[in-house]
């Protein structure tokens, strides 16, 4: 199974320009199967631009997340600190392996129904993008 995250365009780059190397939720999926994220570049791309596999997830104290994964953020610890303010728990996706489509894709013509996720939606497994 995999899992669709909306991701703004300019973080999203950088995960496939491989400058980003973890991406920062407040929330994580509860499901424990998910091995790929697909990738919905947010407004105003408003697409489909590609998917990577989760090498794992880190969840700790934004603090302690920080000290772990600045290195490979991508993002200023001020951006960071703003994003987790007055949140105890934190969590990094690190990326494997991202790739970004040859051509993107409007949501609605891959995935007919689902809307642009606010966090994350779960995808079917059944459904594959092309690269």
């Amino acid at each position: 199974m995999k899992v669709l995250l909306s991701i703004k365009p300019e973080f999203a780059d950088k995960i496939f320009e491989g400058k980003k190397q973890y991406e920062y939720r407040k929330v994580i999926f509860k499901e424990q199967q998910i091995k790929t994220v697909v990738v919905y570049a947010s407004s105003p791309i408003c697409r489909v631009i590609g998917e990577f596999e989760i090498d794992s997830i880190i969840e700790d104290t934004p603090k302690s997340l920080w000290n772990q994964t600045k290195n490979g953020s991508g993002i200023s610890q001020q951006f960071f600190n703003t994003y987790f303010q007055g949140k105890s728990q934190a969590y990094a996706i690190r990326v494997k392996n991202a790739r970004r489509y040859s051509k993107s894709m409007r949501l609605s013509d891959k995935y007919p129904g689902i809307v642009p996720p606010q966090s994350f939606c779960y995808v079917d497994r059944n459904v594959e993008l092309v690269v």
